[in-house]
């Protein structure tokens, strides 16, 4: 046997033992369990990455470790995110009977998966695990997480912080792991086979393994959030709302702006705006170089990616009017695809823009833009014109269309509007995922149904086809 082999041998057999583990506290936590016991398990892992002071020691290590985003940002995501979920799962039944239907005679139980694996992003090493971990235990499972490297060491410190909390409440340790470092891939691939589900958010050769494991797999899509702003806009109002957004824990948001199409009779208008919110843009020159950048190499400069706007600019080797105040760069584009790579995701203070005569022509774009990436995730609009969100609703490959919000902080769920808080956004198949919605609590859980006779509903042919024959004949 090579030492390759034995090597691979052991990192399975270390899997292994984390899910035999996991196996054997999850039996015991869900056997005659109550929703209490559920519920304060969720609540234990919530205060453990809430509590102000570990929250911003997270924060600090994250950015320390990944050397992406900034810390007070994370430390609001951290607080926000979870607060939100919290709040969604609050009076959520996941134990026992949950549904009880005399019409149809069907009764609901609420069942666990089992063992969840997770595998999660650099980008939030600590409000994306947090997130999964608490929905997991919400229902009655066991979770055993897979961080990125860049994100091992702040995954640890929150599973510590999540076992100090397990031990005022005699809650087994097992519960909650992770596979300990170095991360591998041979560690990863183990675990989506040997768990009940597998969740991945970020890379999206993991979502296509995880798929393709054998395993019941949740995997998102990638983001390039594309935002049109029509001549309707309250123009003020919505380039403080792209700026807020781009700019949130320096773009490492899968949500943030990455793409916006401004109808052309507004166009100057708009810019001012943005202008007046940090945003600077480029000639043609500084965004050639701002590009080259970028994307050196041909894929996404890792030197510039989440980072804040001084290390950005030197690292392109420009320099912007009103320095002091600027926060992002606008580039102007008008082309799309692999010879236009601004029209993709850039996770970094760079905004691409696209001008279009009408609002009719802002569709088009935005609909090409999809179709090089981004398909199922979402767009947003900046309008008065409700008929237009529903429109875009219609007609683009998009799971969700965020209408007169800060494109960030509304996908992920929001306290002003209805979308579940979560970290991990769907694509349907238009981004090649199972699911078409944010995910939540609902995904961590099985449900069994008592069928019971009840009266028939068979209908009778004529009832079933009058309409057909009187169309078409019989």
């Amino acid at each position: 046997m090579s030492v390759q082999t034995a090597e691979a041998v052991n990192e399975v057999a270390l899997v292994d033992d984390l899910v035999a583990r996991a196996r054997v506290a999850q039996l015991a936590f869900c056997k005659d369990a109550d929703q209490q016991r559920y519920d304060t398990a969720a609540l234990a892992a919530a205060w453990a990455i809430m509590e102000p002071t570990r929250n911003k020691a997270l924060s600090e290590q994250a950015v320390k470790q990944t050397a992406l985003g900034n810390v007070p940002d994370k430390m609001i995501k951290n607080h926000r995110k979870t607060l939100g979920l919290l709040r969604d799962i609050r009076d959520v039944k996941t134990a026992g009977v949950i549904g009880d239907d005399g019409l149809t005679g069907i009764t609901e139980i609420a069942r666990p998966i089992g063992v969840v694996g997770a595998v999660v992003p650099s980008t939030n090493p600590a409000a994306t695990p947090a997130n999964n971990i608490i929905n997991a235990l919400k229902c009655g499972n066991a979770i055993i997480l897979s961080p990125s490297p860049k994100g091992v060491e702040v995954c640890a410190s929150l599973l510590s912080f999540i076992h100090a909390e397990f031990d005022k409440l005699g809650i087994d340790h097992d519960l909650v792991q992770m596979v300990p470092a170095p991360s591998s891939k041979i560690k990863t691939q183990r675990l989506m086979e040997a768990v009940d589900l597998i969740i991945v958010t970020g890379s999206q050769d993991n979502v296509r393994r995880a798929y393709e494991s054998g395993t019941p797999a949740i995997g998102v899509g990638a983001g390039n959030a594309t935002v049109i702003v029509d001549e309707t806009a309250d123009l003020a109002e919505a380039a403080r709302k792209v700026a807020s957004s781009k700019t949130f824990d320096n773009a490492t948001s899968c949500s943030s702006e990455n793409v916006i199409i401004v109808v052309r009779s507004v166009l100057e208008e708009f810019l001012s705006a943005l202008h007046e919110n940090g945003g600077r843009v480029l000639d043609a020159d500084d965004a050639t170089q701002v590009k080259a950048a970028l994307f050196e190499g041909g894929h996404l400069n890792r030197h510039m990616i989440a980072k804040d706007m001084a290390t950005f600019l030197e690292i392109a080797g420009v320099q912007v009017t009103d320095a002091e105040t600027a926060r992002f760069v606008v580039l102007y584009s008008d082309e799309v695809g692999e010879q236009a790579r601004e029209s993709g995701e850039k996770l970094s203070l760079a905004l691409t823009l696209y001008v279009a005569d009408d609002f009719d022509a802002a569709v088009s774009r935005a609909a090409q833009v999809l179709e090089f990436q981004g398909a199922g995730h979402s767009v947003g609009l900046h309008s008065i014109d409700d008929d237009r969100a529903r429109l875009l609703g219609s007609l683009l490959p998009t799971c969700r269309v965020i209408v007169n919000q800060a494109h960030c902080f509304a996908t992920g769920g929001s306290f002003d509007n209805g979308l579940p808080f979560s970290l991990s956004m769907g694509c349907g198949s238009w981004g090649g995922n199972s699911i078409d919605n944010n995910l939540h609590y609902r995904h961590f859980m099985n449900i069994t149904r008592i069928v019971r006779p009840i009266d028939s509903r068979e209908p009778t042919l004529e009832e079933t086809f009058e309409g057909y024959w009187q169309q078409a004949g019989r």
